[in-house]
């Protein structure tokens, strides 16, 4: 058909596979209305007709993709790959250049250790981390070539004829597509695959990112750089041409760590929800006295503003800024002087938050953002009045330069919200385009409020930014793993400035499955995968560079996104979408170039149904999965539970997430009272209780058989909960997963989770403090002194100290193909908990 045709040529699908032998068609409104978004019109047969003429030809006579990718390290067309010690250096290189930092940091500072490329053991040392230049930028003042791992990258020559005059000929092309990519979708963005299309005679012209003009893709530097070719009828194009690591950076050998969501843990210094000045304590602690590795936390994207916020940091404004809710004023440094100017109005502030915080601790208040967000803002307004010094200043002037346009837009658009309201679509239509001369006219007006934002943004980095080196002084090998959202507010910051990158009418969800037969809409805006490519995936770079300056790793929500997401035209039940294509390819290449710059690693969240092939490109360039306990089932065969010995190691390992019931909740059967109490069961209760009790049984049976259930050092049986959840752990600990991740209300015997999905009202989602088996509020200073978190604790000290003969898991310390890539099928179908 036509429309199959012309959506195929555009990456949109016209059928899904909700499980495995059955495939649903989408229908052809969907199909029509999400084609719309990309800018093609096919409402009728002749639109449709005339679109896909415009397209084949487009896609016959271009030269070039928008954006390609070489993969340093990988064979290519016109060469091989050598091994260690056997890589050819670049034309010219001297040994400064292929050795550019003799003692680079560990994961999290920007510079991890220097090595060589080890095919199989997965082995990709970072080069020095530095902010790069987009192309057609400035090169930087210092900058010299970036080698690729071990010195100089194997790439694409080309040339003709095995010339080296920088003429490209048709070599064959071995640059593999994306693997779950559709019959006809234009996205291979392979580099040989692209100089192999090129007529023979074609000439290449190569801007790198340093600066270089160069007539050859012969071993160029990491990076993203600029590709014109010209052929010999005189015809030109350009592309932007990623240059990135084959892998990720590996994990530093094995660890374990805590996760939590910052604002539930309060201290006694709180004002009313966790902040930053809590986060640093929290690592440095965990660091020093608990030997853990790293804290992942929860998105700390800023919010959209208003009364009541949404309090889910899943549904942010901004990703690339973080939320000055979770600053701590008493530590900017300016506050001390506002006490000098303002003693009587800081002294209320001060006791206005000892009640806030007091009303969560001690009242059974649920935390209150707006509350908080209103008592800090009152109270960094104060702060901004006191003059920075010489020295603050210049940092701040550093700040607003290295950011330019991307703050500017976003404190613009906080300070229009003040005024016209947290919607930017509601706002007088001249005010909707963030270039318009209306608004530049409206941030004039606005100046003290956009340096207000501005302001709060450079705080709330750098508090952030001390966190990690908190993380780092304690002797943490990754120390924060933040946390990337699937997208944005359709009326946020974000989606006010990047508008072009965004399809209009279109929200991001999941089609119908076996955990959801309705699907899900998560309410956010796609961006749009053509533009992406036209840009050179600009925001995207930006927006990880931005998460990776504060970050040891990075989890990112719904990896899946990097390949296909579903979109569900605005107005439309969920079940009416269908799958829009990335380019899955290039996607991963700026994530390994911005992660390897940073030298942090990448999580990603690959629960529920994944396409196949997605999670063995994700193993090939060294993402980790993420594996939870209850859903690691030999779904293939027998059903039960997974022995340790076959789960992947290339992931992070845990018991529970903050999307699903707490795991002592889950031994108890507390979670299916509670969404019986909530009148969320679509069974009766008795089912899904008998349900609940078999599947505990199943694992409780397999702890016992491995010898792992014991009595806890307080003298409680084996029978206990608590035991259960240090088995549930020592058996976390068999498997051969590089990275166990505590749930931090698990270490005190918590049975609420932080989100109930499938709730809004009915539950206090993301809104309850840490609390005890009892659930009465715990503080940091609670949780450092509590006897069941450190026996907790000791029972992953002992598997770190056993070795594979004790039966533990093996201290892992490098990934590769043999590491758990192809492991058995980890998750059912639908159980993605979100």
């Amino acid at each position: 058909m036509p429309l199959s045709r012309l959506a195929a040529l555009h990456g949109v699908a016209t059928s899904f596979s909700p499980s495995p032998g059955r495939t649903v068609a989408a229908s052809d409104a969907a199909v029509v209305a999400v084609l719309a978004a990309l800018g093609v019109a096919a409402g009728t047969p002749d639109a449709i007709r005339t679109a896909l003429t415009a397209r084949e030809t487009e896609l016959r006579e271009r030269l070039l993709p928008p954006t390609l990718v070489c993969w340093s390290g990988a064979p290519t067309a016109a060469g091989i790959d050598h091994g260690p010690g056997e890589r050819e250096s670049a034309p010219g290189a001297d040994e400064d250049e292929r050795a550019p930092d003799e003692n680079p940091p560990a994961p999290g500072e920007g510079r991890p250790a220097p090595d060589v490329i080890r095919h199989g053991l997965g082995e990709n040392p970072p080069a020095p981390h530095e902010d790069r230049p987009e192309a057609g930028e400035s090169p930087p003042a210092r900058g010299g070539d970036v080698p690729a791992p071990g010195g100089s990258p194997s790439v694409a020559r080309a040339t003709a004829a095995g010339g080296s005059d920088g003429s490209a000929g048709a070599a064959p092309a071995q640059g593999a597509p994306d693997p779950a990519a559709p019959p006809g979708f234009p996205g291979d963005s392979s580099l040989d695959s692209a100089l192999a299309a090129l007529p023979a005679g074609s000439r290449l012209r190569i801007r790198t990112e340093q600066g270089e003009t160069r007539a050859s893709a012969e071993q160029l530097p990491l990076g993203v750089h600029e590709l014109e070719a010209t052929a010999p009828d005189g015809r030109t194009a350009r592309s932007h041409l990623v240059v990135a690591p084959t892998r990720l950076p590996a994990a530093p050998g094995r660890t374990y760590g805590l996760l939590v969501q910052v604002y539930s843990l309060l201290s006694r210094r709180s004002w009313g929800m966790g902040d930053l000045g809590d986060l640093a304590e929290l690592t440095a602690w965990a660091g020093r006295a608990l030997g853990a590795g790293f804290v992942q936390v929860n998105p700390m994207h800023a919010a959209v503003p208003g009364a009541p916020t949404d309090p889910s940091p899943y549904r942010p404004s901004s990703r690339r800024y973080p939320d000055p809710v979770y600053l701590r004023v008493e530590d900017v440094p300016e506050f001390a002087y506002a006490d000098e100017r303002d003693r009587d109005r800081v002294r209320t502030l001060l006791e206005r938050a000892e009640r806030l915080r007091g009303s969560v601790l001690n009242k059974g208040a649920l935390i209150d953002r707006d509350a908080v967000w209103e008592l800090k803002r009152e109270a960094l307004e104060l702060v901004r009045d006191v003059p920075l010094g010489p020295g603050r200043r210049a940092a701040y002037c550093d700040f607003l330069a290295e950011e330019g346009e991307a703050l500017e837009d976003h404190a613009t658009w906080c300070a229009l919200a003040e005024v016209y309201g947290s919607d930017w679509q509601k706002w007088p239509a001249a005010l909707r385009d963030p270039r318009s001369a209306e608004t530049a006219r409206a941030r004039g007006e606005l100046m003290d409020r956009v340096d207000f934002h501005s302001r709060l943004a450079w705080l709330t980095d750098a508090q952030l930014a001390t966190a990690q080196r908190s993380a780092r002084d304690a002797g943490m090998g990754v120390g924060l793993v933040h946390d990337l959202a699937v997208g944005v507010h359709p009326g946020g910051a974000d989606a006010w400035a990047q508008q072009e990158y965004f399809a209009a009418g279109m929200s991001v969800g999941a089609p119908p499955d076996a955990f959801s037969v309705q699907g899900q809409d998560w309410g956010l805006p796609p961006w749009r995968p053509d533009r992406l490519a036209e840009s050179g995936y600009a925001p995207y770079r930006r927006l990880l560079r931005a998460l990776f300056r504060y970050a040891g790793a990075l989890r990112i929500d719904h990896v899946m996104g990097l390949f296909r997401l579903w979109w569900i035209p605005q107005g439309r039940p969920a079940t009416e979408g269908t799958y829009v294509r990335y380019d899955a390819e290039a996607m991963l290449a700026i994530l390994a170039l911005e992660a390897y710059r940073a030298g942090a690693l990448v999580i990603g969240e690959d629960l529920g149904t994944v396409e196949p092939g997605v999670r063995e490109k994700l193993h090939e360039h060294g993402v980790l999965g993420t594996s939870v306990l209850w859903f690691e089932r030999d779904w293939d065969g027998t059903g039960l539970p997974l022995p340790p010995e076959n789960w992947r190691a290339d992931c992070l390992a845990t018991a529970t997430t903050h999307d699903l019931p707490p795991t002592a909740s889950r031994l108890t059967g507390d979670h299916v009272e509670l969404r019986d109490r909530l009148g969320l069961l679509t069974r009766p209760v008795e089912e899904e209780r008998a349900e609940a009790a078999a599947d505990v049984g199943e694992w409780l049976a397999l702890l016992a058989r491995l010898g792992l259930l014991q009595g806890t050092a307080g003298g409680q049986s084996e029978d206990s909960e608590e035991a259960q959840i240090q088995a549930l752990h020592r058996f976390l600990l068999r498997t051969p997963a590089r990275m166990i991740g505590v749930w931090l209300p698990d270490t005190v015997g918590d049975r609420r989770p932080q989100n109930l999905p499938g709730t809004w009202d009915q539950y206090p989602n993301w809104r309850l403090p840490v609390a005890d088996a009892e659930g009465r509020p715990v503080t940091l200073e609670e949780l450092a002194a509590s006897p069941r978190l450190h026996a907790l604790i000791d029972v992953l000290r002992a598997g770190r100290a056993a070795g594979p003969g004790d039966g533990y898991g093996p201290d892992v310390l490098d990934s590769g193909p043999d590491s758990g890539g192809a492991s058995p099928r980890t998750a059912p179908p639908g159980a993605r908990p979100d």
